[in-house]
């Protein structure tokens, strides 16, 4: 049996839609018929080589990390239990780790300094027409769910990562009422970004930070109390647009969805003493952050990467109960080299998504 499938051939070029052969599942596995695939701007990055040092492919490869489908068939050692019968309706987890290590045992599967993989950053992902998914990584859609394929495959990245980085702003004391928090790149993380800030901030000031109106009123729509354009101004001038608007010039807590390194030095210039910046983009590939200030107001960093599994159940939950609002673009397979583009451009507003047959 033939599916079709885009795949990588090497870096630096565009990837080939072929038909290659349906996976074979293992005895723990369930097979998943996609429905759908959320586009990220790392999909982009990994055909372009940002990943070829610390995550190198063995080629051919399926890119694609945001997976939503359907069970197509299971394994035969997969449990009753897991309630993944034909038909059923599941995200993919995407961080397989090998179950071994300190971080799997604590539950973070994402950080596995083991064996484990990454699904379309190694193990074939979801970029074609079906995926091969350990049972256990494979998570059943709330009861009474409404939301389509379509909707919930964004939440497999774009939907966690800005989640796990607010809750850990929210662990360290830094949102609370009389407080604000800057969320700082509206594209698909920072979109779900803003909503998360007003959701577990306890009334703090949420405001957006983007270098588009376009991405601003996105924000505004989505919850945000106040944005602020920063394209060609200076620390100053955003400062100024934030004191009339907030009555201060600095922020207790600076969520940086873009992760470049102009970006992470705006958000430790205008955090205020205490403060701390919790980092979920990958645009850049290093940060300076000037040491005296940062030491000297006791500043933190906090480096946060995608979600594990009780995220992803989080959001699902969420996502069930009509909390999150989702702005999504459903495109084609076909399409998918003009479509990476325009992720490397920044010309999407929230989330491209494919859309399978």
């Amino acid at each position: 049996m033939k599916m079709r499938a885009a795949r990588m051939h090497g870096y630096n070029e565009d990837l080939r839609i072929e038909e290659v052969p349906v996976p074979e599942i293992s005895s723990t596995e369930v097979l998943v018929k996609v429905a759908a695939t959320g586009m990220c701007r790392s999909d982009f990055q990994l055909v372009d080589g940002y990943f070829k040092e610390g995550l190198p492919l063995d080629f051919p490869a399926i890119p694609g990390h945001e997976i939503a489908g359907f069970v197509e068939r299971t394994g035969d050692e997969v449990p009753e239990a897991a309630g993944l019968t034909e038909g059923v309706l599941v995200v993919v987890d995407a961080n397989w780790g090998d179950g071994t290590c300190r971080q799997c045992n604590e539950g973070n599967e994402q950080l596995c300094t083991g064996d484990g993989g990454l699904v379309g950053f190694g193990p074939d992902g979801g970029f074609a027409d079906y995926v091969a998914v350990p049972y256990r990584h494979a998570v059943r859609v709330p009861e009474g769910s409404e939301l389509e394929p379509h909707e919930l495959a964004p939440l497999a990245d774009a939907g966690i990562t800005p989640y796990r980085g607010l809750k850990k702003l929210r662990a360290a004391g830094k949102l609370a009422a009389g407080r604000t928090v800057v969320v700082n790149g509206i594209g698909g993380l920072g979109s779900y970004g803003i909503q998360y800030a007003k959701l577990l901030s306890g009334g703090a000031a949420v405001v957006a930070f983007a270098r588009s109106d376009e991405k601003l009123q996105l924000a505004a729509e989505h919850g945000a109390d106040h944005t602020v354009n920063t394209h060609d101004k200076s620390t100053e001038d955003i400062q100024d647009e934030l004191e009339s608007a907030t009555g201060s010039r600095s922020v207790d807590a600076f969520l940086d969805c873009a992760g470049a390194e102009e970006s992470t030095q705006l958000g430790f210039s205008i955090l205020g003493a205490e403060g701390a910046l919790a980092c979920v983009g990958l645009m850049g590939d290093r940060i300076q952050i000037p040491q005296f200030p940062s030491v000297s107001t006791e500043l933190s960093y906090f480096g946060s990467f995608w979600g594990n599994r009780n995220d992803l159940a989080e959001i699902l939950e969420l996502a069930a109960a009509g909390r999150i609002k989702h702005q999504i673009t459903t495109v084609k397979l076909d399409d998918i080299n003009d479509n990476l583009q325009a992720l490397a451009r920044g010309d999407v507003v929230g989330r491209q998504v494919i859309v399978f047959d």
